[in-house]
């Protein structure tokens, strides 16, 4: 296995490295998307509900600021401190915090695409180097040595297509899974953020 990687040239250390890079990447935006910001979105917004149903704003601060290190503890926390201005007031804040939260939420995520493209291209650029040099080879060598250099050639170019392909497609499957964990975040705090909206003003119209 090691003589075939070293056979293929300097194209499977390059994308050895990149491969690196994009393992990297893919753990730390797991970490983060998994572990950091691994809060039971439901439960939480739950507890703060429970403190608004009560009238209880101060109750319902200190809940929010429980997880102010995660997104929606900010979002909340914007909604929470419009608490009583008018309606469209209270949702331009939501929506304005939203939209702030998600380039950090989907931040280097798309690099993983960026590196899997890299290694695809590398492995092809691999390739077409070796079979240059594999048919330069044969217009030198003599006639009986020709068909074995020919195949040996190839099989070496074709070391650095696969190499890329086995790099890329992980980079793939990790870009969709991180994308994902995104998306259902994003798609949880615009939940949440229409409900503490819903709560917001019906609260507000129970006073009036």
């Amino acid at each position: 296995m090691f003589s075939a990687f070293t056979n293929g040239g300097i194209f499977m250390y390059v994308i050895l490295f990149t491969s690196v890079g994009a393992l990297a990447l893919f753990c730390e935006r797991a970490f983060h998307l998994y572990l950091r910001l691994g809060l039971n979105i439901d439960k939480a917004f739950k507890r703060v509900q429970v403190r608004l149903d009560s009238d209880n704003y101060q109750q319902a601060f200190e809940e929010v600021n429980r997880f102010s290190k995660h997104p929606l503890g900010r979002t909340l926390k914007t909604g929470l401190l419009k608490a009583g201005k008018r309606d469209k007031e209270i949702e331009q804040a939501l929506q304005e915090s939203i939209l702030k939260e998600i380039p950090m939420i989907k931040a280097r995520i798309n690099y993983l695409s960026m590196f899997a493209n890299i290694a695809t291209l590398l492995g092809l650029l691999g390739t077409i180097v070796g079979l240059i040099t594999a048919f330069s080879g044969v217009s030198e060598a003599a006639a009986a040595d020709k068909q074995q250099i020919l195949a040996s050639g190839i099989s070496v170019a074709m070391f650095t297509t696969a190499f890329g392909l086995i790099v890329s497609i992980p980079c793939l499957v990790g870009f969709y899974l991180l994308n994902n964990r995104c998306d259902y975040i994003i798609d949880k705090l615009d939940e949440k953020a229409l409900g503490l909206f819903n709560i917001l003003s019906n609260m507000k119209r129970k006073s009036a």
